[in-house]
């Protein structure tokens, strides 16, 4: 707490210009309502944007460049705040998982095929969303999994080719671009130096168990092992919100409200024409052109059903007017599921060091003054992904390689000195939902994963545990490679692998597809992101996927993002990539 109070005193001394004033509209994202009410509610908007984080904040800035569209972002959290350390600490994000400041903390349901554990599910409720509490890692997924939305769904301008080159409109990458990666975006992403000596044993080891090096998962060729971009710039967390918004943030043409919470969406018949809104104790109504909803896999469908879109019958029996029947509103949820395979280390070189609390002041001294440092770092630096078996097409499992032993809610095995590796599936076939318990838009939803509820998930997470201990367990890591502490070297046969899993696993926070784009019955948007049968409302975020992709979602949700600013704006899209990998 001290050591917070020494970063709130030094940024609220030395960081007057991020103050985010609205200047020409005197709107300011702290208090936006009180001081432009009449001018909000005065006029109807060309654009409501509903959710200031990953997707809303790129369409915060693209939807607005045109002076001459109103454009108004409704953010349910709070800005943020540059004094606050722990969302722009790159280290520091165990506080955001486990916090409520910046956090819906949803969890599920009790899962049935996990012991009926409630999986727990930060969703970020702050001005940039999950971009401002997530793990930092840039990971786009595989080619093959926008070929798969085209084919499968009959989304043909949702291919790789369509999609790369919005990819790369999002990216900055501070090595230099190529003909996958982009150079001159607004996200400035970062390559870590892998310079604890696990990385450099880790690297011989995955090749040693006969997998290559790859220069770029996000590249020529996802497959393999090497560094994870990240989404840090100068020792900084740089959330969608500090890319896309805060550069533009004295347009006249925008109002962004925080800590305004979307109640529902209002209808004239089958068309959208506004928002009902609550900030404080007051509730607002403010029309618009065009609603677009970017809460994300969550909090969109719910809005959805609160507001009369959904499965007719449900809305019916909690007394919701029906606007549209459109059953695939909050169905079809998927998400990663991760386990820690951890080992310890037989020599003192892991980051384990750094929890020791006397360590902290250092630590946040370094990051906060020198830019450098243990805080500077998401320390997911490195990872890969490789094929379970023969029979699958592209990789379907991910690895992410961190030199520490530690949980997301930051406890550490007592044994000191560890490494682990997070392994999940990734092209999972389990299906979940989001569902509403009442026509209440301040209750939380019902939300069941449905995790190891098919086969193919149970052969897949024997696969993992099995392949993370042949990339471990090497003559490359001997020097340093101990005892196996999670799950032990005594789970072995599949039925005690899976019991672990059952136990230990958690959500790699990657939902998504709840209103996923297509043609079938259980579709919600068309491929211009458009509710089906709804006029002037679309979709913009996680849940439009048809399926998850190959790794962190965070990079796909800001393609999706810069691909529908276009589809709104009616601009040419993008000239197709005919590169593929």
């Amino acid at each position: 707490r001290g050591l917070g109070d020494v970063y709130k005193r030094q940024l609220l001394s030395s960081s007057y210009d991020y103050c985010l004033f609205y200047s020409t509209s005197r709107c300011s994202l702290d208090n936006s309502v009180n001081c432009s009410n009449k001018k909000i509610h005065s006029m109807t908007q060309d654009y409501i944007v509903i959710g200031g984080g990953s997707a809303g904040s790129v369409l915060t800035n693209r939807l607005s460049e045109d002076s001459s569209n109103k454009v108004l972002v409704l953010e349910a959290g709070r800005p943020d705040y540059t004094w606050d350390f722990r969302i722009h600490m790159p280290a520091a994000l165990t506080y955001l998982l486990t916090g409520t400041n910046y956090n819906w903390g949803y969890t599920s349901d009790p899962e049935p095929f996990m012991y009926n554990r409630e999986i727990a599910q930060p969703r970020g409720k702050v001005l940039g969303g999950c971009s401002s509490i997530n793990g930092m890692i840039w990971i786009r997924g595989n080619a093959m999994d926008f070929d798969k939305w085209a084919n499968d769904d009959g989304l043909d301008s949702w291919d790789y080719a369509h999609c790369l080159p919005y990819f790369k409109k999002v990216e900055n990458r501070l090595i230099g671009g190529d003909d996958y990666r982009g150079d001159k975006g607004n996200l400035k992403l970062t390559t870590p130096k892998c310079d604890n000596p696990l990385f450099d044993a880790f690297f011989n080891s995955v090749q040693e168990a006969g997998y290559p090096i790859t220069k770029d998962v996000n590249g020529h060729q996802q497959e393999g092992f090497g560094k994870f971009d990240q989404t840090i710039h100068n020792s900084r967390r740089l959330n969608a919100a500090r890319a896309y918004i805060h550069p533009i943030k004295h347009r006249k043409n925008l109002n962004v409200v925080t800590q305004a919470m979307v109640m529902r969406i209002l209808f004239d018949g089958n068309t959208a024409v506004g928002v009902e809104y609550k900030k404080g104790r007051k509730t607002y109504k403010v029309y618009g052109k065009e609603i677009i909803c970017c809460g994300g896999a969550i909090n969109t469908p719910q809005l959805l059903q609160v507001s009369g879109i959904g499965n007719a019958e449900h809305l019916k029996s909690l007394g919701i007017p029906v606007v549209k029947d459109l059953p695939g509103v909050g169905e079809n949820l998927q998400d990663h599921l991760e386990v820690y395979v951890q080992w310890a280390c037989k020599k003192p070189v892991s980051l384990f060091s750094a929890l020791s609390p006397w360590r902290a002041p250092k630590i946040g001294f370094d990051w906060l003054f020198r830019k450098k440092g243990i805080g500077a770092s998401n320390h997911f630096e490195a990872g890969g992904f490789i094929r379970s078996n023969n029979t699958v097409k592209y990789p379907n499992l991910q690895f992410h390689f961190l030199p520490l032993a530690i949980r997301y809610d930051g406890t550490a095995p007592s044994e000191g000195h560890g490494f682990q590796l997070h392994v999940g599936p990734m092209g999972t076939d389990v299906r979940g939902r989001v569902k509403i318990k009442s026509a209440d838009p301040l209750e939380y939803p019902s939300i069941l994963f449905n995790y190891l509820s098919t086969e193919n998930e149970r052969k897949e997470w024997c696969e993992a545990v099995r392949l993370s201990r042949k990339i471990i367990e090497t003559d490359s890591m001997s020097e340093l490679m101990g005892k196996e502490l999670s799950p032990g070297a005594h789970i072995q046969t599949d039925e005690e692998i899976l019991d672990f899993i059952a136990k230990e696993g958690e959500s790699a926070y990657h939902p998504s597809s709840t209103c996923k784009m297509g043609l079938d019955s259980m579709a919600v948007t068309d491929e211009n992101l458009k509710v089906h049968g709804i006029n002037n409302l679309r979709i913009v975020d996680a849940s439009v996927f048809p399926y998850v992709t190959n790794g962190n979602i965070y990079s796909p949700v800001m393609m999706v993002a810069e691909k529908a600013a276009d589809l709104i704006l009616g601009n040419t899209p993008l000239k197709l990539s005919l590169i593929h990998i």
